[in-house]
């Protein structure tokens, strides 16, 4: 896919684009750790002209004190488990947000390569209108950011590199994809907004 150019600058204090601005939406924001999503979703849903929510799939999971399946860990039947539950109660939250006409933006780290736990269980739990993107800055970027995480958030630069390889697979696929490499968050915010209008407009095959 041709890379994402960003728009020209707003204006201070103005809005999303207006393709995107007053629409009701349900976006998951897809990456490798590090990538900047739940940074990025969070700014993104404050700064709509309407109502949206902001669903972060790890800290739902994160909602498991005693028990908690951390997937650094390994990943076996208990963090499977953990991780569908967690989502189908994203889903069912995002439903029930977008129900009562509040748009809303997931993010959480899809694997290409996993139908297991892959775009197919968002859609089910979230509804058609889905409108997946992919955040996806260089190796050296990720690696940056991860190292200013802590606790279990942070993860060692082999677990980085080894995420930020396998998420390569989504070039091949069909959905968008944002470089943020070089942009800051009110930028990469921006471009998010582009990418919509333009899925507004001819969704993503998926």
């Amino acid at each position: 896919m041709a890379p994402v150019t960003p728009p020209p600058a707003a204006e201070p204090g103005a809005g999303p684009s207006p393709g995107t601005g007053t629409a009701t939406l349900a976006v998951l924001l897809i990456g490798p750790a590090g990538a900047g999503k739940t940074t990025v979703a969070r700014h993104w849903a404050r700064h709509r002209r309407v109502p949206t929510a902001h669903i972060s799939l790890d800290d739902v999971r994160e909602w498991v004190c005693a028990g908690f399946a951390d997937p650094q860990s390994g990943w076996n039947d208990q963090s499977e488990a953990q991780y569908r539950l967690a989502r189908r109660t994203c889903g069912f939250a995002a439903r029930n947000f977008l129900a009562n006409g509040i748009s809303c933006i997931l993010d959480d780290a899809v694997f290409p390569d996993r139908p297991v736990v892959g775009l197919g269980g968002w859609k089910r739990h979230v509804g058609p209108g889905l409108l997946p993107v992919v955040l996806l800055p260089g190796l050296e970027i990720v690696l940056e950011r991860n190292a200013e995480r802590s606790g279990n958030r942070r993860l060692s630069d082999e677990e980085v590199a080894g995420i930020h390889g396998r998420m390569a697979g989504w070039h091949a696929s069909g959905l968008p994809i944002i470089d943020n490499s070089n942009y800051d968050v009110e930028t990469t915010a921006r471009v998010l907004d582009e990418v919509l209008a333009r899925s507004l407009t001819s969704p993503p095959s998926w």
